[in-house]
């Protein structure tokens, strides 16, 4: 059997498809995926050591009418390319996991009566996944209260399953992630993050509260910035050798399972891949959703895992004051996880009653279904 998956955009599509790839290929699959040039899956993809192939794709501003109609252009052209592919390639099965690339792969499988999975990672579905929904053979979704999101007929064909995570990141030890770091064993590590593309608030969150944290003496700080942040941070947090040591700055970081198993607690936003890697991992953590997202998913998101004690919610808008200044609601939520030994042992206790299933092979059975 050979699977097609498709995403792109941002690692919050590509690493469930890739956790998806482990286990489909556990089960006897070859696996491509099908993703953009620039996009992140460029590169994470053939890391993975799953053939890539690329096609062009990219949505529209309704601000910007022309912008319409480039779009629907450079979708039009990239179906075809993809049926021509698909003629080569004579793939059994399409699974679509969001991001406009996904558009053109499943259209050019239903022209060829190639059957389409879609999985939805946020709560609310995204415009790819809504737009393939009516004609997809069956669909999965994250939370269960997505269902009411969706129309009767799409609902008869849809499975809850979760979001998969990969084996890198329930597989990673505290050990090889120490060493990676090289963060003491004793040593209490905050790990920050705001998703593969960064998120500024954070960002100038952590750098107003500089002088508290680094007053921890056992307190080390793993701050992974996005990449276009690195260098505003960099300079803003002026860090000298000696502070260097103890709060590492970077743009992007490729091994995130490790650094997870190795984390003590996390300030993050709320995007639906980190919130399941999070949760794998049981590692209380601040999560501060982003307010722009499609419906505010993220606070959505999170809201069920906050409630059940596994984690703690503060909104972007009480990260920072319009001066800049680290609000009284972002110290007390950062340093309470920081000096509280207990509460971070009852976020990880709370969150290991919530760990569930296997969704990586609930989607994966899905998959399976359709072919039978």
């Amino acid at each position: 059997m050979l699977a097609v998956l498709s995403g792109g955009g941002t690692a919050g599509h590509i690493n469930p498809a890739l956790a998806l790839a482990e286990t489909l290929i556990d089960r006897g699959f070859e696996v491509h995926f099908a993703g953009t040039p620039g996009g992140i899956e460029a590169r994470l993809v053939p890391a993975a050591n799953i053939p890539f192939t690329a096609f062009e794709a990219a949505g529209f501003n309704r601000r910007h009418p022309l912008s319409l109609i480039t779009s629907s252009l450079k979708i039009a052209k990239s179906t075809r390319a993809a049926m021509r592919w698909f003629k080569e390639l004579q793939p059994d099965v399409v699974v679509g996991f969001g991001g406009y690339v996904s558009i053109p792969v499943a259209m050019a499988a239903e022209r060829m009566g190639i059957p389409v999975v879609l999985h939805e990672q946020n709560s609310v579905m995204g415009m790819a996944n809504r737009s393939l929904a009516a004609r997809a053979a069956a669909v999965c979704i994250t939370y269960g209260h997505t269902l009411g999101h969706l129309t009767p007929e799409v609902q008869s064909r849809t499975a809850i399953t979760g979001n998969p995570v990969r084996r890198s990141v329930l597989e990673a030890t505290r050990e090889e992630g120490r060493d990676l770091l090289g963060v003491p064993d004793d040593a209490t590590l905050m790990l920050v993050f705001g998703g593969s593309l960064g998120a500024q608030r954070i960002n100038d969150g952590l750098i107003a509260l500089k002088e508290e944290l680094l007053a921890r003496e056992g307190l080390h700080i793993v701050h992974v910035t996005g990449p276009k942040e690195l260098k505003r941070v960099e300079g803003a947090l002026a860090l000298t050798e000696e502070e260097a040591r103890r709060w590492q700055v970077m743009g992007y970081q490729d091994q995130m399972g490790k650094c997870l198993a190795a984390a003590d607690l996390i300030v993050s936003r709320a995007g639906a891949t980190s919130l399941a890697e999070i949760a794998a991992r049981a590692v209380p953590a601040l999560l501060i959703p982003f307010p722009y997202a499609t419906a505010d998913h993220q606070t959505t998101n999170a809201r069920a895992y906050v409630d059940a004690g596994c984690a703690q919610m503060l909104a972007d808008s009480e990260v920072v004051d319009d001066a800049g200044a680290a609000t009284i609601a972002f110290r007390e939520a950062v340093l309470s996880l920081v000096d509280g030994p207990e509460l971070r042992a009852s976020m990880t206790e709370a969150a290991r009653r919530e760990m569930g299933h296997d969704a990586a092979a609930e989607l994966a059975s899905v998959v399976c279904s359709v072919l039978q």
